[in-house]
């Protein structure tokens, strides 16, 4: 509230005069106002804001209201109002005063114009009247006009609508056409035009839904339809898959100048049609034309070319587009594996036929050049990661099958012929060789076909590993051109090689032993110069003075000479057509080859050497003819060693080259018949022997030889005089037969003295009498005289006498009782009885003692000399077993 109070334009002084009047302040004319009326002041002009906004306000007046309510002087507001509605009413009334005349004026001209106004309604209705009477036609016309339109705009829209309807019916009906032609890749592409073109546009319509819902349906029927194809190709495929590796193996071989025929099957070739188009399902038709003479309808196709592989890309573009190309992708490497086990599955008989080992390969062989071809035709179905990890489990299957396919080739053909591989070998011959026909329930007919049949089922196993080894060859060529790793593979025909030796090796135990039965064991004889260049092309035998000789001409050794080394070089050229593209260098291929000799040489020829010089139906005229040609056997073998370098083509004296051990073994087998010709000596010397019958208890000798013995002596010399008339041409085979003739003779009447020893020496013999021993020493000395007599020349150097030394001196001891020089001589190196052993003494004299005891019990009384005979034998006894405890 301002202090100041106007008055004639000048405010009050509030200060002090400066002039000298008696009251220095000026006096004011307005009292000063105290706060309550400040305070109504501030009241008034408060009431008179909000009144003023009451009038003014155009809006809500709550704020108004609230201000006016929330003061303590409503009361006051309340008059403060009604007085301001008292001056607008004598505002309004004052105003009224003013304009009353003028209204007076205007109810007058509108009385007025109310009759102008009646006036001119009248006339209007009247010309509404006429107007209504001539539009009346106008009218009728404009509403069938409007008719008109709407029809024509209906029209229009079902124009519309059906330009818009016709495609997605002829796009539906074109839906179930190609369903219904099982073309779904086609189907499926129209499907999703109708989905997401056509569809949109007839949403309103009350058949898009229908539509709409049966799309998700029609896609599961394409799904479901195209991988009942797909199963349809998996099967398809199953069974050509050996079409197609055939096929795959005749152009690798063909492209590795290998024979086509390995992989060749005889069936009827036939053409597979034209593959459909895989996107539209069309089949375009070619006609069939007449190949020319000698033409294969298949050498033109390529192995893609034999199957159909539409399916699997329809199939695959479906499930792609469908999104599910994961679900396909491992559907189809699934059933693709089951499919691999069943192809890598052999079959139980493969190892009888080539031609079931032929379907094995064949299958597998289809199975990957499948999935090459789908490899390269197609993205991410099968990744080479996949087909590396198949191939390395079906090298896995395919290495354990042909193992154990390659074992049972080598064991079950030939089981059994260890056991029997030499008793066919039925030869009797007599003491001078001749052979007789066997004594058996099985007739020679019978033999020979059960020998024939097992050569040739041991021939075909033989050619069946072959044929193997170049169908796996060709095998490991198809599926190196498509980028397989065949280094397990062909390791493993190094493995089948050594089975394939075993094999050979079994097959060449008939053949040897076919050659040992149908040989004559006597030298071979040539009448013509032919018969000569026969055997000496077979074997490589050359002597000038044979070459020098008139015909008949003949060799040291008998024929099984030429036909086994001929049988050993065929047994070579056998290896060596395994080792044929097996990519080796010629030092593997010469290793291989003297291996697999070497094996044959010592475990299969000498087994059977060895077999065929124990049969105890040899003579011994044969037996020394077998080492005979041991001995030109064992010179081959250098021989054999150079036909092996020609063939192989390794140099011959690399170091690197193994040796055969064909002559040690050839060795063995020569001092093997030598030792046998001594033991068959012996034995049929035991046979003699074994007829002695002494009575040891005789008083006198009979005064001659034993009976046994003579017919023994007469024995040896027949035997020995033949080994000296044998018709020898050769001087290295006549000096050859001289010493295994002398030294059978020495072992025989080394065998002899031992025998007639151990006679004296048997524990059985409990009293021997003087004339017993008188008897004995007259079969010695006929002994002795035998070994005088020189039955093989240049043998009379004593060296036979000396066997029958131990004899004599123990005989010569008791016959002339020289008792008093053995006793002295004792323990003497130059002692005249020195080989009578003292045991050997005592135990005849103890027997002599017995017959002399048990003759004084029979003869109580006893002649004089007699006694002293007693007490002599006594007396020595007792100085015997002195010396003999003594030296204990």
């Amino acid at each position: 509230m301002r202090m100041r109070n106007v008055n004639n334009g000048k405010m009050a002084e509030a200060t002090p005069s400066a002039s000298g009047e008696e009251y220095p302040w000026k006096r004011l004319n307005v009292s000063v106002q105290d706060a309550d009326t400040l305070r109504q002041e501030a009241v008034e002009a408060h009431h008179d804001h909000l009144i003023t906004e009451i009038e003014t306000s155009e809006g809500p007046l709550a704020t108004t209201l609230r201000a006016v309510y929330d003061g303590d002087e409503i009361d006051y507001f309340m008059e403060k109002l009604d007085g301001r509605i008292k001056s607008h009413d004598h505002e309004i009334e004052r105003m009224c005063n003013y304009h009353y005349q003028g209204f007076i004026d205007s109810i007058r001209e509108l009385q007025q114009v109310s009759g102008d106004a009646t006036k001119l309604k009248g006339e209007i209705q009247g010309l509404n009247r006429e107007l209504q009477t001539s539009c009346d036609p106008l009218l009728s016309a404009g509403d069938e006009l409007v008719k008109c339109r709407k029809v024509q705009k209906n029209v229009t829209q079902a124009i519309e609508s059906l330009s818009l309807c016709l495609p997605v019916l002829e796009m539906y009906g074109k839906l179930q056409e190609q369903m219904k032609s099982k073309r779904y890749y086609p189907a499926l592409k129209t499907l999703e035009q109708l989905e997401h073109t056509y569809l949109p546009r007839v949403i309103n319509h009350w058949f898009s839904q229908t539509m709409a819902d049966a799309i998700p349906k029609l896609r599961e029927r394409i799904k479901e339809a195209s991988m009942t194809e797909l199963k349809d190709f998996l099967e398809s495929i199953r069974k050509h898959s050996a079409k197609i590796g055939e096929v795959a193996m005749r152009h690798a071989a063909e492209q590795n100048n290998m024979d086509p025929t390995i992989a060749k099957k005889k069936v009827k070739k036939r053409r597979a049609p034209a593959p459909p188009n895989p996107f539209t399902g069309e089949i375009d038709y070619e006609p069939p034309r007449p190949p020319s003479d000698g033409e294969d309808a298949e050498e033109e196709l390529s192995a893609q070319d034999l199957v159909d592989f539409s399916p699997v890309y329809r199939c695959l573009h479906i499930y792609t587009v469908l999104g599910d190309k994961e679900k396909f992708e491992t559907y189809y490497r699934s059933q693709r594996w089951k499919q691999a086990r069943l192809s890598l599955q052999p079959p139980s008989n493969m190892h009888e036929s080539i031609d079931l080992f032929k379907r094995y390969f064949h299958d597998i062989i289809g199975f990957f050049v499948v999935e090459d071809h789908i490899l390269h035709t197609t993205q991410g179905l099968v990744t080479r990661s996949h087909m590396d990890e198949l191939w390395e489990k079906a090298v896995e299957k395919i290495s354990a099958t042909l193992r154990s396919t390659s074992a049972r080739l080598a064991s079950d053909p030939c089981r059994g012929l260890e056991e029997k591989q030499f008793d066919h070998f039925h030869l009797k011959v007599d003491s001078l060789g001749n052979q007789t026909v066997p004594n058996d329930s099985q007739s020679p007919e019978d033999e020979e076909d059960e020998e024939d049949d097992e050569d040739e089922q041991s021939c075909k196993v033989a050619s069946l590993m072959l044929e193997v080894k170049k169908l796996i060859v060709l095998f490991c060529h198809t599926l190196k051109g498509y980028g397989f790793s065949v280094g397990r593979l062909l390791e493993l025909l190094l493995e089948m090689r050594d089975r394939y030796s075993e094999i050979l090796s079994e097959q060449w135990v008939e053949v040897f032993n076919d050659i040992f039965a149908e040989d004559n064991y006597t030298p071979i004889f040539c009448d013509s110069p032919d018969d000569y260049t026969i055997i000496t092309s077979q074997f490589p035998y050359r002597d000038k003075d044979l070459e020098q000789s008139d015909y008949p001409r003949q060799f040291p050794f008998s024929q099984f000479v030429p036909s086994i080394y001929v049988q050993v070089k065929e047994y070579i050229n056998a290896c060596l057509k395994f080792s044929a593209d097996l990519h080796l260098s010629h030092t593997e291929i010469d290793d291989m080859i003297r291996k697999s000799a070497n094996q044959l040489l010592t475990k299969t020829l000498g087994g059977c050497l060895s077999s065929l010089i124990k049969k105890p139906n040899l003579s011994l005229l044969q037996l020394i003819q077998i080492s005979i040609n041991m001995n030109y056997l064992e010179k081959s073998c250098e021989y054999l060693e150079e036909y092996i370098s020609s063939i192989t083509g390794a140099e011959k004296d690399s170091v690197h080259i193994a040796r055969l051990h064909g002559s040690s073994m050839f060795k063995d087998a020569r001092s093997d018949a030598e030792q046998h010709i001594y033991e068959q000596l012996n034995l049929k010397i035991d046979e003699f022997l074994d007829l002695a019958s002494y009575d040891w208890t005789v008083q006198e000798s009979r005064g001659q030889a034993s009976s046994y013995l003579m017919d023994l002596v007469a024995f040896l010399q027949s035997t020995f005089m033949s080994f000296t008339n044998l018709p020898v041409f050769h001087t290295s085979w006549a000096k050859y037969v001289e010493k295994v003739a002398k030294t059978a003779c020495m072992s025989a009447c080394q065998h002899i003295a031992s025998r007639l020893m151990a006679l004296l020496q048997d524990n059985d013999i409990r009293q021997l009498s003087m004339g017993a021993l008188q008897q004995f020493n007259l079969d010695v000395m006929q002994c002795e005289q035998f070994a005088a007599s020189e039955p093989v020349p240049d043998s009379n150097d004593g060296t036979l006498q000396m066997a029958f030394t131990d004899l004599r001196q123990l005989l010569d001891l008791f016959i002339n009782w020289d008792w008093s020089v053995y006793l002295a001589d004792f323990g003497k190196q130059q002692a005249r009885y020195l080989r009578v052993p003292r045991h050997t003494a005592i135990s005849l004299l103890e027997k002599l003692n017995n017959a002399d005891k048990k003759k004084n019990n029979l003869l109580q009384s006893l002649k004089k000399n007699e006694r002293e005979k007693k007490k002599l034998i006594d007396t020595v006894l007792k100085q015997l077993k002195v010396l003999e405890n003594g030296t204990t």
